[in-house]
């Protein structure tokens, strides 16, 4: 390495042959309102390797800067940027004087926004969201653009999920090893605690981590670097939550070396923005620091903030255009109040120790040991001989009388017959009964007490045919981790770091009420005999509240992984070289002999193991000290989830056949012009991801043939995608003008074609073809035609243009217009094999089948564009030696309604039955669709003491 090192080394240097003379320059950085001294603002010389933190004082000097034309830049964390442009004359010396730096209000729009993705929403049990990560306040206009102006319609950057960032807290990666995705509910409302941030966009290289293709967040929670002070805060809003009140105090470093910091956060909603979504979160962090010497310190830091939100449905067509944009299924009235049936909650605090070691004044070793531990638990309803709770259950809505329903055996018709009459009753049956129904679950699970004539004295509790459950998981997480950092030379830096962890995560189901029963039997109503158990070394349980039944199984899994980083810096030109190695191995345990699976269930699984490798390198090329050319690629393998490593896992012990890493390889190219008044980045990107796995659970009817004929083929079946390859390319575009002092305008642009690039193998498993002779009921359903299809869940297109006037006095206002375009609906693979085309019952192709029909019924949909105005300012004011800020923003001010995203529902699995569905224009089974907030406000008032 050290060969390699002086080689590339010795090809740079000798590019570079004349020195240019050198001067010095100084000043003192403050804070505009208070006028006080700001220390630790970083102060470079752009496009140079010169940087410094102000003193104590605020004071800074720079003592070999090259003659010529420089820009200076200014960052602190929680204050505007400021760029100078000075001319640098040899043999002078430059005093800046007095540089001012004021607050950054637009901060407070991370504290207002509410970015949820469509599986944030879902009964998936990941307790981790797939919102794209680094949504906040960065150096462009389209970072901010894409946080703040089109996180609302849920817009990822690059058209990447979360899984393919980092997020880290004092260098320990925060991404869930279940779905790779941080989980932000583990921090939230903690934002005047988290605001010391670093960001690396894309592959750009972070002092922390080999990173994600995405990018790589560092929040650094050390109790020294807080600004000392104590601020206080109070919020209104209408999305997730109503009101919010948070309070931090920081110490500084007093003369014994100790420095800590707390804060305290509140946030609650008896209903958020969608009909019954409570919400309920408290927050609470503490960061203590001792310095021990110059050369060594500890800090422990603390953070937990119990939450639980109540979740929205999504709907299809026919529902919304029944009820209203703001509908929810999910909730129903109990004694008079609003009970949501699919409760989020979200309890998992932390605890670490980090030692910062200073061997010298260019080398540094920062190591972390962290604990994580605590619940992430859903709710739902789970029922047993009984009919379904659910107000939109297909059989009560009117389209179950109008699209081609045969109503005497619940099958679609081979004629179109509808039953208007029926489809009108059911109509208005609906509106008057379109939510829970608590009361008729609690007495369902009562029996009557009856006098010797016959006469009703009350109910007693008897065996549940309803009950409320949650999917509960239960983690326990250690991590490791260590980085060093040395200046080898005045041009060459080493980065290096390694990481440890290890995760127990208990996953069950866990009974949280009866509902007024007694008990509630641990069986699968949907089969007979030893098949019905969820446990055969415990048949025949009665369960009450607080047991565990239906499944109850662990993993176990650990990763190690290491990195090593060179930056090179020149006058003309930086590169960088990375790389990574990492060792991943998962473990199911299953703790119940489950009835279906007798024999694979029980007990622990073999290992799956994973050696993976990453390469990633830049160059940066110095037009001038204004203007850069940057490049970028990278080129890693990454083990799968465990979620997509055992694709049957509350039941079995199954590993997905011939699993393999993901194979992915990213390249960017940008031009970036940086002037006091003028900025602008223009990049290009291209990314491929092979051999992604991706595993989902549905009901599908009319797939399988057990001999019994048409109308015994349907199974609730978990279906795996190896083999899926995904390629994304496009470039973004953003544009800064500093019209005058006070008038900015901004302009972003997104465009992006995020396809899937394959055909990936479609397997599927029905539990209900499982026995002791067949412990793998896994059937191939070939290749599903889902190459060029658009990947969902975020628009492709997005462009923003804002103006901003900030008023001398303190005072500043903005606006921005955006539209957003090209999002898809999230399509079905199963529709996309040959067996779409198959009648099961027969064997062979429906006869009415024709390519150019099922190119119809197979199109993708896409989204209307929607163009959404916000509005955002704010005031600060001096009274009485404090200060308070008063932020306000109006999203979406013309109330627009608008889709984010959307599945197909797989239900209708074959042509036939899609074919009738869709034909009667009333579909039973029509897709099913995320709403946006229509117009929403924030308002956060801010007392800094």
């Amino acid at each position: 390495m050290k060969k390699i090192t002086l080689i590339l080394f010795f090809f740079v240097a000798i590019s570079f042959a004349f020195a240019q003379q050198e001067t010095s320059i100084s000043g003192k950085v403050i804070d505009s309102k208070t006028q006080q001294p700001l220390a630790s603002v970083v102060v470079t010389i752009q496009n140079t390797n010169l940087m410094q933190l102000t003193t104590v004082d605020g004071k800074f000097r720079f003592d070999t800067v090259s003659a010529g034309s420089q820009l200076v830049l200014f960052h602190s964390q929680g204050y505007k940027d400021v760029l100078f442009s000075v001319e640098i004359i040899a043999g002078q010396i430059l005093d800046l004087d007095t540089i001012l730096l004021e607050e950054d209000q637009t901060s407070e729009q991370q504290t207002g926004l509410i970015a949820l993705s469509e599986s944030d929403l879902s009964d998936d049990n990941s307790g981790s969201e797939s919102t794209s990560g680094l949504l906040q306040s960065s150096k462009d206009a389209f970072q901010q653009a894409a946080a703040f102006n089109w996180g609302q319609a849920r817009f990822r950057i690059r058209g990447l999920d979360s899984e393919q960032s980092t997020t880290m807290i004092n260098g320990v990666s925060m991404n869930k090893l279940y779905d790779g995705r941080p989980q932000w509910g583990d921090w939230g409302g903690l934002n005047d605690a988290l605001r010391n941030q670093e960001f690396s966009i894309g592959t750009a290289p972070s002092d922390y981590t080999f990173g994600g293709i995405l990018g790589t967040q560092e929040i650094n929670t050390r109790a020294s670097i807080y600004r000392p002070g104590t601020r206080i805060s109070f919020s209104g809003t209408n999305t997730n939550y109503s009101w919010r009140m948070m309070g931090t105090y920081a110490s500084g470093m007093n003369a014994r070396g100790w420095a800590f910091v707390v804060s305290a956060g509140k946030r609650w909603a008896q209903e958020g923005y969608f009909e019954g979504t409570n919400y309920d979160a408290n927050s609470a962090f503490i960061s203590v620091e001792k310095k021990l010497n110059e050369n060594h310190s500890l800090n422990v830091t603390a953070f937990y903030t119990p939450n639980s939100r109540g979740k929205n449905s999504p709907n299809t067509t026919e529902v919304s255009q029944l009820t209203n944009g703001k509908y929810n299924s999910y909730w129903g009235f109990q004694g008079g109040n609003k009970r949501n049936s699919r409760m989020k909650t979200i309890e998992e605090p932390i605890v670490m120790l980090n030692h910062y070691f200073k061997i010298n004044d260019h080398t540094n070793l920062n190591s972390s040991l962290m604990y994580q531990f605590g619940k992430i638990g859903n709710s739902n309803i789970d029922y047993q001989n009984a009919n379904s709770p659910d107000p939109t259950y297909y059989r009560k809505l009117p389209s179950y009388y109008s699209s081609h329903y045969d109503s005497d055996n619940g099958e679609f018709s081979g004629e179109f017959t509808p039953d208007l009459e029926n489809a009108e009753k059911s109509k208005v049956l609906f509106s008057a009964n379109q939510q829970i129904d608590w009361n008729a679950m609690y007495q369902a699970n009562q029996n009557p007490i009856l006098n010797t004539n016959g006469t009703i004295l009350g109910y007693e509790p008897s065996k549940s045919k309803y009950v409320l459950y949650e999917d509960r998981t239960d983690d326990k997480t250690i991590v490791a981790t260590s980085t060093f950092n040395t200046q080898l030379t005045e041009n060459v830096i080493l980065n290096a770091g390694g990481s440890f962890k290890n995760l127990k995560s208990h996953n069950y189901q866990k009974l949280l009420d009866l509902l007024g029963g007694a008990y509630f039997e641990d069986i699968d109503g949907f089969y007979n005999g030893n098949q019905s158990q969820s446990d055969l070394n415990n048949p025949n349980r009665q369960v009450v509240v607080g047991d565990e039944y239906g499944y109850n199984y662990n993993y176990v899994a650990n990763t190690l992984d290491a990195f090593t980083q060179f930056k090179f810096s020149y006058n003309k030109v930086d590169f960088y070289l990375a790389q990574s190695f990492s060792n991943t191995n998962y473990q199911r345990e299953g703790l119940y002999k489950n009835g279906i699976y007798e024999t694979n269930s029980f007990g622990k699984s073999e290992k799956a193991t994973f050696e993976n490798f990453g390469f990633k390198g830049g160059l940066t090329y110095k037009i001038s000290g204004r203007q850069l050319l940057i490049f970028n690629g990278s080129h890693l393998t990454k083990a799968p989830t465990i979620r997509n490593t055992f694709p049957n896992s509350r039941l079995n012990n199954r590993i997905v056949d011939d699993l393999e890493s993901e194979n992915i390889s990213s390249l960017d190219a940008s031009y970036s012009y940086r002037s006091p008044k003028f900025k602008a980045r223009l990049t290009a990107f291209y990314t491929l991801i092979k051999n992604a796995t991706q595993t989902s659970f549905f009901y599908a009817e009319g797939i399988f043939d057990d001999g019994a004929g048409y109308n015994n083929t349907s199974a609730f079946v978990s279906q795996t995608l190896t083999h899926l390859n995904k390629k994304n390319l496009g470039a973004e575009l953003s544009l800064e003008y500093q019209i005058n002092p006070t008038l900015k305008t901004t302009f972003s642009a997104a465009f992006g074609e995020y396809t899937f690039d394959s055909n990936p193998n479609v397997m599927v498993t029905n539990d209900a073809e499982a026995s002791i002779e067949n412990t793998n009921p896994v059937f191939d359903f070939g290749t599903a035609a889902l190459k060029n299809y658009k990947q969902p869940g975020s628009p492709q297109q997005a462009y923003s243009l804002g103006i901003e006037y900030r008023d001398p006095k303190f005072w500043w206002i903005g606006v921005n217009i955006n539209y957003l375009e090209n999002s898809y609906i999230d399509v079905s693979p199963i529709a996309r094999t040959d067996h779409f085309f198959i009648n099961p019952a027969s064997g062979f192709p429906f006869p009415e089948a024709t390519e150019e029909r099922a190119k119809e019924l197979l199109q993708q949909e896409k989204f209307s564009p929607a163009t959404l105005l916000n509005i955002v300012g704010g005031k600060s004011w001096r009274v009485f030696g404090k200060y308070l800020g008063l932020f306000a923003s109006i999203n979406n001010v013309l109330d627009v309604t608008y889709k984010t995203g959307g599945y197909e529902q797989a239900r209708n699995a074959n042509f036939r039955q899609r074919n009738q569905d869709v034909s009667s224009g009333t579909p039973s089974f029509g897709n099913k669709y995320f709403y946006g907030y229509g117009r929403t406000y924030f308002v956060n008032l801010s007392i800094n003491l």
